[in-house]
């Protein structure tokens, strides 16, 4: 598997668990204080997001922290992060292989300089929404609401079924 068919296949299953995760949430009898706190969590996934894609397209951003200052509801959050995860998508498919390795150097919101490959960068990303969607399925665990389950296996099997068969 190239870096760019693993980067489409890693951005694709990005997309579809936060489609997933969004209608989890919107049902999940969470208090009005951890549904807050989940919506702020996806909030800052989405901020970093736009962030990097602003530092992948070679452009400025407006953002000056990880988060907003004011929360979205979640449907407005939801219908933002689909437009951003198929941007993803799109830039994924688009890249040249060499371009992968391009380093681009660019500022972090506390002001400090950094410099990392367009594929660091888009690793980077992945792990990021990973390890923050993991925050809020433990806040849908605690009220017997299960998470979606954000598996890349998974994900790989429901798109191709012949995966399951024995060899």
């Amino acid at each position: 598997m190239s870096t760019s068919t693993l980067l489409t296949a890693l951005y694709e299953q990005k997309a579809a668990i936060n489609r997933e995760f969004f209608a989890a949430l919107a049902g999940a009898p969470l208090s009005p204080d951890n549904r807050h706190i989940a919506i702020r969590t996806l909030n800052h996934i989405h901020t970093v997001d736009r962030i990097f894609a602003a530092h992948l397209r070679g452009e400025p951003h407006a953002f000056t922290a990880s988060n907003t200052a004011a929360t979205p509801t979640l449907d407005e959050l939801r219908t933002s992060v689909e437009q951003v995860d198929g941007w993803y998508v799109d830039y994924v498919r688009a890249l040249a292989p060499e371009q992968f390795e391009e380093v681009l150097s660019f500022r972090f919101t506390d002001g400090d300089a950094g410099r990392m490959s367009r594929e660091e960068v888009l690793a980077h990303v992945i792990h990021h929404g990973s390890h923050h969607r993991g925050n809020v399925g433990m806040l849908m665990k605690q009220v017997d609401q299960p998470p979606p389950r954000d598996l890349f296996t998974r994900y790989l099997h429901q798109q191709e079924p012949q995966r399951r068969s024995e060899v």
